[in-house]
């Protein structure tokens, strides 16, 4: 299935380690393709190809001074696989902390001896 909506094309932009690298760099600032190209070992069109993908998830922008294309970090669409993000966390670390009070309560029975199936209670009442 393709990815249609923002947060799919975020997160498949950042699913590539090279792309992740190109983001990294113009977190530091604005750079040219051959700036962003040098450190990477991969062609210069295979690099135009990684910026294609982020500009498509709105990850980065390209605008043009004379002669050269500058790439800018766009933090919004970061901003909203953070957000998703934080959501998914608050929605596992709830259902780990009933999970704990779960396994909590069920150590807490199987101490007393109240957790035996139909068994008598440790003070011998039925």
């Amino acid at each position: 299935m393709p990815a249609t909506d923002q947060l799919s094309l975020t997160f498949a932009a950042l699913a590539d380690p090279t792309r992740r690298v190109i983001l990294a760099r113009l977190a530091r600032g604005e750079a040219t393709v051959n700036e962003l190209a040098a450190p990477l070992d991969i062609s210069l069109p295979a690099v135009s190809r990684h910026l294609k993908v982020l500009e498509r998830a709105g990850l980065i922008s390209r605008g043009r001074v004379a002669q050269t294309r500058p790439c800018r970090l766009e933090p919004a669409a970061l901003e909203l696989a953070g957000n998703w993000l934080r959501g998914r966390r608050e929605e596992w670390e709830a259902s780990m902390d009933r999970l704990d009070d779960l396994l909590r309560t069920a150590g807490d029975l199987a101490v007393t001896g109240r957790a035996s199936a139909g068994g008598p209670s440790p003070e011998g009442a039925p």
